[in-house]
C-alpha cells in the first residue's frame, strides 16, 4: 500500500536527474493543472488492473502503439511493426510523483520512501544550465513530389466512395549521436508549453511528446475524449494571428475533417457506453498553443457497466484523429501508401490512477530517439479529404514537425 507524502514545489524540474533510471514516464495534464511522473520498476503487463470498484488497482503508467490496431482489427500490415517498444505495456512504477500546482506528492511504498524523497528533492532543485544543442540535419524519408503522387491515390478511393477523410503520415530522420535528450525536453517542453506533453524512457528508447491533443481522459466511469483536426500557424501580429485563428474556425474543410473525426469517436465510445450518455459537449472549438491553433472537438460518456476504462480505451484505439472515416478502411489504405510501420507514433501515453482519473494522449508532435544508435525520427500527418488541397496538406506536415524543431534548438 502506498503512502502519500507532501513537498513544496519552486516551479522548477531538473530531467538530468532521471538519467540514473533506464524507465520512467511523465505525462502532462494542463487543464488539470497537473503532471505525473512515474519511476522504476515493480511490475509490468499487458493492460492495467482495476478492482472491484473499477477504479486500477495501484498507479499504472504505460503506452499502446499504433500498430495494436492489428489485433484489435485483425488486420494484415504490409510492413512489420517495428520491435522497440511493445504493442501495449502498463507498469506499475516504484515511484509516483506528481504535481497539483505549487505542491508535490510522493506516492511510494515504505521500503522506497527514504530514496524517493532523495529523488523528490533532486528533481525540485535549480535545473543546471543547458547547453545549446548542436545543429541537427532532419531529412525527409518521403519527397514532396512522392508526398503529392500518394495523397492523389488516396484521394481516387475517396472520389470512389471507400472512405471520406484519412489521415496521411510522413517523416524526418536525423543522426544525432551523443544527443541529451534530457535538455532536449527541457528545451521542448518550455518552447512548446504542450498540454498534454510526456517524455517516456524505456532502455536505450526515448519519446519526446510535445502533444497539443488528449485522447481520452477517465474519471470513474465517465470518460472523454477531444479528436483534434484542422491547425493554423501562429502570427506574432496580434491581428493576423486572430485572423488565422477565425480563418481556422470557419473553414468548410477543417470542419468537416473535424466533425468527420468526432463522428468516429462517438461510434467508438457508443461500443462501451451507457445508453443514452454519449453527449458531444464542444464542437470545432478552436484552442491556440505556443506555435499553432488547433480545432478541437469534445465528447462525453458513461461507461457502461461491466466495462473497464480500458476496454474503453481499446474500443476507441487507435484514435479517430489519426486513422480517417471508416477507421478499417483507412488504416487499410494508410498501410499501403505509408512507407513504414508508426510504431509508437500515433499511439498513447498514459496513467491510470488509484483515484478512478487517468488520462492518455496522442503520440504527436513526438521524437522518437534510440540513444544506442543515436537514431531520431519524427513524424507529422494531415487529413486528406474530398475538398483538400495536397499541397497544402504536405504544407501542414511541414509547419508541425518545423514547431517541434524549432522549439528542440532553442538553447535552454
Amino acid at each position: 500500500m502506498r503512502r502519500t507524502l507532501r513537498f513544496s514545489f519552486s516551479g522548477n524540474v531538473d530531467w538530468s536527474v532521471l538519467k540514473a533510471h533506464p524507465m520512467f514516464l511523465y505525462r502532462r495534464v494542463v487543464d488539470q493543472d497537473r503532471a505525473v511522473l512515474g519511476v522504476g520498476l515493480l511490475s509490468a503487463d499487458e493492460r492495467p488492473h482495476f478492482g472491484a470498484d473499477g477504479r486500477a488497482s495501484d498507479w499504472f503508467f504505460g503506452h499502446l502503439t499504433y500498430d495494436l490496431k492489428n489485433q484489435l482489427e485483425q488486420l494484415e500490415p504490409r510492413m512489420l511493426p517495428p520491435d522497440d517498444y511493445a504493442q501495449s505495456l502498463w507498469t506499475s512504477p516504484r515511484w509516483v510523483i506528481e504535481w497539483y500546482g505549487k505542491e508535490v506528492l510522493l506516492h511510494v511504498h515504505a521500503k522506497d520512501e527514504a530514496t524517493g524523497i532523495e529523488l523528490v528533492k533532486a528533481l525540485c532543485a535549480e535545473p543546471p544550465e543547458v547547453r545549446p544543442p548542436q545543429p541537427a540535419v532532419w531529412l525527409e524519408q518521403t519527397t514532396r513530389e512522392s508526398y503529392l503522387e500518394r495523397a492523389h491515390v488516396l484521394l481516387d478511393h475517396i472520389q470512389r466512395g471507400d472512405i471520406y477523410e484519412v489521415n496521411y503520415c510522413t517523416e524526418r530522420r536525423a543522426r544525432l549521436p551523443g544527443w541529451d535528450p534530457f535538455g532536449a525536453f527541457a528545451r521542448l517542453l518550455q518552447h512548446s508549453d504542450a498540454p498534454f506533453a510526456g517524455f517516456y524512457r524505456f532502455g536505450d528508447h526515448f519519446a519526446l511528446c510535445a502533444s497539443p491533443e488528449r485522447f481520452l481522459a477517465f474519471q470513474d466511469d465517465r470518460v472523454l475524449a477531444q479528436p483534434m483536426k484542422g491547425t493554423r500557424p501562429r502570427s506574432a501580429d496580434a491581428k493576423e494571428d486572430r485572423r488565422l485563428a477565425m480563418e481556422l474556425a470557419t473553414d468548410p474543410k477543417e470542419r468537416s475533417e473535424n466533425i468527420m473525426a468526432l463522428d468516429v469517436m462517438r461510434n467508438d465510445l457508443s461500443r462501451v457506453a451507457a445508453s443514452g450518455s454519449v453527449h458531444v459537449e464542444e464542437l470545432c472549438g478552436v484552442h491556440t498553443y505556443e506555435h499553432v491553433h488547433q480545432m478541437v472537438s469534445t465528447v462525453s460518456a458513461r461507461i457502461r457497466s461491466g466495462y473497464s476504462q480500458f476496454d474503453a480505451v481499446l474500443a476507441a484505439f487507435p484514435m479517430a484523429s489519426m486513422t480517417g472515416a471508416p477507421k478499417v478502411r483507412a488504416m487499410q489504405l494508410i498501410d499501403a501508401v505509408e512507407e513504414r510501420a508508426r510504431g509508437l507514433f500515433s499511439g498513447t501515453l498514459g496513467f491510470f490512477a488509484p483515484d478512478g482519473s487517468a488520462d492518455l494522449n496522442v503520440v504527436i508532435r513526438t521524437v522518437l530517439y534510440d540513444a544506442a544508435s543515436g537514431q531520431a525520427s519524427l513524424t507529422t500527418g494531415s487529413a486528406l479529404t474530398a475538398t483538400c488541397d495536397p499541397e497544402r496538406e504536405w504544407e501542414e506536415c511541414v509547419l508541425k514537425a518545423r514547431s517541434v524543431i524549432d522549439a528542440l534548438s532553442h538553447g535552454g
